[in-house]
């Protein structure tokens, strides 16, 4: 694993008492003199270059929150005002999904919100799987934990960044739960737009009918006038792209991989906008052969790290490394 952080000092012994005064007498002048600490920022969180550690996150504090996440009283600052809710893929969560893009985004002075959605049950290690029930559960999921977002942080927009799975979730909330308005960015990584039913969609269907069988109600769903019905004779898969997954007032970045062994082709997430909408189409070996992320590893490198900030603030986009990436981990 790659750790990117400040470095540090070496692990020395207990200071002689002199030295510790000296230290605390310069401390204090600092202060006293001016040094501008009220408007430091913390210091940095830890950044591991590698997929597996969300995964070590999830394993050493089961069912908790990523360092710098979930932070009701974070206050968006001028620079970026809006919000960052990472929306994982199927199988993923709050933690395995975001161990790298998450403190990258929080060091970036972002307020970052990560959810687990559509999870089959609230007890551990289940509670840790998200993606798994009907997709229109996921999204009702999604639309709660967002308007508690806005509501705590008094944002009225918020920017997207969604993985596999993730990527199509928030359109659903946004074309038909409500979202439409309230979002200002969307990077969608390893997308898959063009692609016809899946996987994912057969086995909440199955799911669905199982808990009918059953004589198991559907999750409680609150009264929402702000919602719109999809079209009847849509199912999920075709209302989130038909007639086009796109919405005006929002810049759409898609990054996805050449090397992606779940969305193939990969080319399936290049998807073009309508006329008034805002989309770039990004593919990490453009320029970089020597990127090989894959499905899961576009998530956890440099590169995918700084193609996310850019296309939440192209304004100040940070370059974007060319360098070695190795499938899975990222590393």
């Amino acid at each position: 694993m790659i750790i990117a952080a400040d470095a540090t000092s070496p692990t020395v012994g207990r200071p002689a008492l002199p030295v510790l005064v000296l230290v605390l007498f310069t401390v204090v002048a600092m202060v006293l003199g001016g040094s501008g600490s009220a408007d430091a920022r913390p210091a940095p969180l830890p950044v591991t270059y590698s997929f597996l550690s969300g995964i070590q996150a999830e394993l050493t504090h089961p069912g908790g929150t990523l360092p710098g996440t979930d932070d009701f009283s974070c206050r968006p600052a001028a620079e970026h005002p809006r919000p960052v809710i990472l929306v994982h893929g199927s199988g993923g969560g709050r933690q395995t999904n975001w161990g790298t893009l998450a403190p990258v985004l929080k060091n970036a002075g972002y307020c970052v919100f990560a959810p687990t959605v559509g999870a089959l049950s609230g007890i551990w290690p289940a509670s840790a799987i998200g993606g798994l029930g009907p997709k229109e559960d996921t999204a009702w999921d999604l639309k709660r934990y967002i308007d508690r977002v806005r509501q705590a942080t008094g944002a009225d927009q918020v920017d997207i960044v969604g993985h596999s799975l993730g990527t199509e979730i928030p359109t659903y909330w946004m074309k038909y739960l409500g979202g439409r308005g309230q979002v200002g960015a969307y990077v969608s990584l390893a997308p898959y737009w063009k692609q016809a039913a899946d996987e994912d969609d057969a086995r909440g269907e199955s799911i669905a009918m199982f808990r009918r069988s059953l004589g198991i109600p559907a999750p409680h769903r609150p009264a929402c006038p702000e919602c719109t019905a999809p079209p009847q004779d849509r199912d999920f898969n075709q209302a989130v792209r038909q007639p086009t997954p796109y919405l005006p007032a929002v810049r759409y970045t898609n990054i996805s991989t050449r090397d992606d062994q779940i969305v193939t082709p990969y080319s399936s997430g290049q998807l073009a906008g309508p006329p008034g909408t805002d989309v770039t189409n990004i593919v990490v070996q453009t320029g970089c052969p020597t990127d090989h992320s894959d499905h899961v590893s576009i998530v956890a490198n440099r590169r995918s790290a700084a193609l996310v900030l850019g296309a939440l603030d192209p304004a100040h986009a940070p370059p974007v490394p060319c360098l070695y990436v190795p499938p899975y981990t990222g590393a």
